[in-house]
């Protein structure tokens, strides 16, 4: 099994920008600059989803972590109960 920090490192930065991006108005001044303020209407279609899954995204990130960590811990004991003392 892969090391699953990258996949909660990413999924956290993504929570942390999508909610950003929900709870402040960021990202509307953001397109009101560029000049696409007309799509602001369709902005909680598409992140409310977003941020839904991102959030499930480090639900599941924050489980492998506490598997691997387990799986990792397992192995480091019964590797130094199987040698031999000196």
């Amino acid at each position: 099994m892969k090391n699953p920090k990258t996949l909660l490192r990413v999924s956290v930065i993504g929570t942390v920008i999508v909610a950003l991006c929900c709870f402040t108005p960021i990202l509307v001044i953001f397109l009101g600059v560029v000049g696409l303020s007309a799509i602001t209407g369709y902005l909680d279609f598409v992140l409310l989803p977003a941020l839904a899954i991102f959030l499930g995204l480090t639900a599941y990130a924050l489980w492998r972590k506490k598997q691997y960590d387990a799986l990792s811990n397992d192995s480091n004991n019964k590797s130094s109960f199987g040698e031999p003392r000196s």
